[in-house]
């Protein structure tokens, strides 16, 4: 980045440091803080939107609609999270190329599944060969962020369900009592009554979510694990800027981070908790 750092094997003290900090492979690794700052942006809303979906089929009278709500909550929680982390980007990227080759590729009549191998003609791939890296990082990172908000969803989904279940039936039959369709009371009352019981759970998820974005590093994303142990190996006298085994260094930072994030959604939940809880009838209401 600098004019000094044309020769880094002539630099010592803190002016080599200056140039090493900066080199494109740390701008990159700066980068990917903010990968997972995306990710976590995008993951919350996408999982309350699952978790809200699975909770409202969950609660539906039709038999069939509760039995799938039922299933996709019951399923997350009786398979570890990995596994779900590793299955859904590789299942919806080969389901994604499935049908652009049959669309895309009708001539084609070898099979798909050859063997241990999942082969589709070129324009069927995912994304292109010749597309930008910037499309591939994209792409990875939209497969990553559906398994999270999946797998997140049913977590999500199960406090809402609880949630919902914790306001007071009184409340519900007093709206009925004025009149109110089942539909106005669920909207009206239900929905706004019900943050207050789930906000201790989704509290807990968001924590959860945020120690899970070190996740990325095993799907294959270029998250701020990846950079931190790629920088901080021993790096011998071919590099540029040579030096011993930093990683502890790197990830003391990442330690540093995470617990500021932690911290300050602490102080931020908190706040929401006590503004949530004016003129509800819990033991943090009666307080306030």
């Amino acid at each position: 980045m600098f004019e000094y750092c044309s020769d880094p094997k002539s630099l010592e003290g803190l002016i080599w440091l200056s140039c090493y900090v900066t080199t494109p492979k740390h701008m990159s690794f700066y980068g990917s803080f903010l990968v997972v700052m995306g990710l976590l942006a995008l993951a919350a809303p996408l999982a309350m939107l699952f978790g809200f979906i699975g909770a409202i089929a969950s609660r539906s009278s039709k038999s069939l609609v509760r039995f799938f709500g039922k299933g996709y909550l019951a399923m997350i929680r009786g398979i570890p999270d990995i596994v779900f982390f590793l299955f859904i980007p590789i299942a919806l990227d080969q389901a994604f190329e499935y049908l652009r080759h049959k669309i895309l590729c009708p001539e084609v009549i070898e099979p798909i599944r050859q063997g241990n191998d999942f082969v589709v003609c070129t324009a069927a791939k995912l994304p292109l060969s010749a597309a930008s890296e910037w499309v591939h990082d994209l792409y990875g990172f939209s497969l990553a962020l559906l398994a999270f908000g999946f797998v997140f969803g049913a977590f999500t989904g199960n406090v809402l369900f609880g949630a919902m279940a914790a306001v007071p039936k009184s409340q519900l039959e007093t709206g009925e009592a004025f009149g109110f369709s089942p539909r106005q009371v669920f909207r009206r009352i239900l929905i706004p009554q019900m943050w207050i019981y789930a906000l201790p759970g989704l509290s807990n998820l968001w924590m959860i979510l945020i120690k899970a974005t070190p996740l990325l590093f095993l799907l294959g994303i270029e998250d701020i694990v990846y950079w931190a142990r790629e920088l901080g190996g021993i790096k011998t006298g071919v590099y540029d800027y040579p030096h011993p085994d930093w990683r502890a260094w790197y990830f003391g930072v990442l330690m540093i981070f995470y617990l500021l994030l932690t911290y300050i959604s602490q102080i931020v939940l908190d706040r929401l908790s006590n503004k949530l809880s004016i003129g509800q009838a819990t033991l943090a209401g009666k307080a306030i």
